[in-house]
């Protein structure tokens, strides 16, 4: 069974710089993608960046230029570098392996993953 558990959230003001990092069990992260998401209240879950097998990564327009997916296989751990945050960057953030990601409604409940709050203050 895949496990997922995220951390690195918490409050900062504009500007600043957050780290997540999302720490993978039963699953060796060479396998499938694995990629970010975010929602935030009263808004859809929405996915943030994606990081391929070869190592390729996507990004939302909304965080190109400002956050940087990256992944340790050796640690099993995907991590999220949030640079130049904004208060908009606000939401919780989960994580999500390989197929998962087609299910966004299951990811952003927590269904897979508990998700990490990020706070940003103007």
């Amino acid at each position: 069974e895949v496990q997922l558990v995220e951390s690195g959230g918490g409050s900062v003001q504009a500007g600043g710089s957050l780290r997540l990092s999302c720490t993978a069990s039963g699953i060796n992260l060479d396998d499938p993608d694995m990629g970010w998401f975010r929602q935030a209240p009263g808004t859809e879950c929405e996915m943030v960046s994606r990081i391929s097998t070869d190592g390729s990564a996507y990004y939302a327009d909304f965080v190109k230029g400002r956050f940087t997916i990256s992944q340790d296989n050796a640690k099993n751990t995907v991590h999220l570098q949030m640079n130049s945050l904004k208060p908009e960057d606000t939401a919780v953030y989960y994580c999500a392996a390989g197929g998962q990601m087609y299910y966004t409604s299951y990811v952003c409940s927590g269904y897979w993953a508990q998700g990490t709050q990020v706070t940003v203050s103007s």
